[in-house]
């Protein structure tokens, strides 16, 4: 397959290469099969692709997953890594909702038990984490000061207040806590979007949702992660919501003049960036720190509130209920993490928006637990279909700076899909299939409609035949709140 525009190379099933011309210094690797390939061509995610190529410093690849699609400065989907003295760090590359992540919780409950309970358990769920724009918690009243705290420690700060166990945090990418947090970097007009909204969802595509696992595709890991066939399973979906927000805009205006400063040449003003080293670079990974300690603290107490929902809706004991982390991932964030460059390890600033960590059995970085097997990777799909768990592999060390997909994917903007359900009733249309969904607004279900996303299994899929992860399991929903 050749595409003129872009002059695409096919490498196998599941690789495509966009070659190095002109101020790239890298070649572009895009993961897809092909017909994802033509459908992934329609908008300007490519070009992003490319685009991302042209900064500084970057190291092997600007690589995209197969839910790649069209974002602020780099695609959704993106992943590049940047060498520690040449290279950069852009907002663009870890996006808006900064941590913006997926935890996985497993129960000692089974589809059959609660089954008949669901309207309870979903109900109970939305009373009890508010979910919208600009939603916040009436019962939790956090100082200045407090929050600041929760910037430094993460879901550190979280366990220690009441919010969970020390155990959670063993289950924790980076144990609930990114090192070098300042706050007295995050603005004033951050921390107050902030002081509120601890403990909530937010809105558009973030979500609580209750499944089973439908699926087993490996025994032995599926063992080792505590998930059996019917199990009860919770995904909580949801990020550093306005003050992640705040955090990054704030920063892209530091940026843009960084940029000019440093005479970095952009082939698009959404990459704005500065040298990892600078003042403006440490400052941005900073204050970016403390927004994703922001949103582990913030999925942390969702956590909290989801196991007293169980409780209240079920009338089981903790004891009863064996609500446990599984794992917390995050797939909107920039990391200093180890590679290996041309034989050579290296210590890397890599850049993952809406790309998801997939590490190997063995690594460092990987849980106690799951060494054996390797690192959890968590990926929702639309809440009509289903979701995936997965472990990460060694090629993904090798070849993706230990990354892989995140979720679907979207196929259609928000003004598109409204327009598509005009006169549906998507919960009804979802009751219908066994699923029940409770949502601030009717606009949220509309804009999430399931056909607004790729096949979450198609693009699981090609991840899977690539060996950048390995499907673990098949989660299917049965009940969601929305924003």
């Amino acid at each position: 397959m050749a595409d003129d525009k872009y002059k695409i190379q096919k490498i196998d099933d599941y690789r495509w290469r966009i070659p190095r011309e002109g101020k790239m210094r890298v070649d572009g690797i895009v993961y897809a099969d092909a017909h994802m390939m033509e459908e992934i061509q329609k908008d300007e995610s490519l070009q992003q692709v490319i685009n991302v190529s042209y900064l500084p410093g970057i190291v092997s690849h600007s690589l995209a997953m197969p839910d790649i699609h069209w974002g602020y400065g780099f695609p959704i989907g993106g992943v590049a890594a940047f060498d520690m003295d040449e290279g950069v760090v852009s907002p663009g590359g870890v996006g808006y909702d900064i941590n913006c992540g997926v935890r996985l919780l497993k129960t000692g409950l089974s589809r059959v038990e609660i089954s008949n309970k669901l309207e309870s358990v979903v109900n109970t769920l939305f009373a009890n984490i508010p979910s919208g724009v600009g939603s916040h918690r009436k019962d939790l009243k956090l100082s200045q000061h407090e929050v600041k705290n929760v910037l430094k420690n993460g879901a550190r700060w979280a366990v220690s207040n009441g919010y969970g166990t020390k155990e959670d945090l063993e289950h924790i990418e980076e144990k609930g806590c990114i090192p070098g947090a300042d706050p007295e970097l995050v603005s004033n007009r951050a921390i107050e979007r902030g002081l509120a909204q601890l403990g909530t969802l937010g809105s558009g595509n973030h979500f609580v949702e209750v499944g089973y696992v439908s699926e087993i595709y490996n025994e032995e890991i599926a063992r080792a992660l505590g998930l059996e066939k019917d199990g009860i399973t919770i995904v909580v979906h949801t990020g550093s919501r306005g003050l992640g927000y705040q955090v990054c805009d704030d920063f892209i205006r530091v940026m843009i003049d960084a940029s000019r400063k440093y005479n970095i040449e952009l082939p698009d003003r959404q990459l704005c960036c500065a040298p990892i080293n600078s003042p403006e670079g440490k400052e941005y990974l900073a204050a970016m720190a403390c927004a994703a300690n922001y949103a582990f603290a913030n999925r942390q107490m969702i956590t909290h509130w989801v196991r007293e929902s169980f409780e209240r809706a079920l009338h089981v004991s903790p004891k009863e209920s064996k609500i446990s982390l599984v794992y917390d991932v995050c797939h909107n964030i920039a990391k200093f993490e180890d590679h290996i460059v041309n034989g050579i390890k290296k210590l890397l600033c890599v850049h993952r928006k809406g790309a998801t960590r997939a590490f190997p059995p063995n690594h460092p970085d990987t849980p106690d637990a799951y060494k054996s097997v390797g690192q959890p990777v968590l990926i929702p799909g639309d809440m009509g279909r289903c979701s995936y768990v997965l472990v990460g592999t060694e090629k993904a060390y090798t070849d993706t700076f230990g990354s892989t997909c995140h979720g679907a994917g979207r196929v259609m903007s928000r003004g598109q899909a409204t327009r598509l359900t005009k006169g549906r009733n998507i919960a009804e249309e979802l009751k219908a299939k066994g699923i029940l969904v409770r949502a601030d607004s009717r606009a949220t279900l509309v804009e999430e409609v399931p056909e607004a996303y790729k096949d979450v299994t198609e693009v699981v899929d090609v991840v899977d035949h690539a060996g950048i992860s390995k499907k673990v399991v098949q989660l299917k929903p049965m009940c969601v709140i929305k924003g």
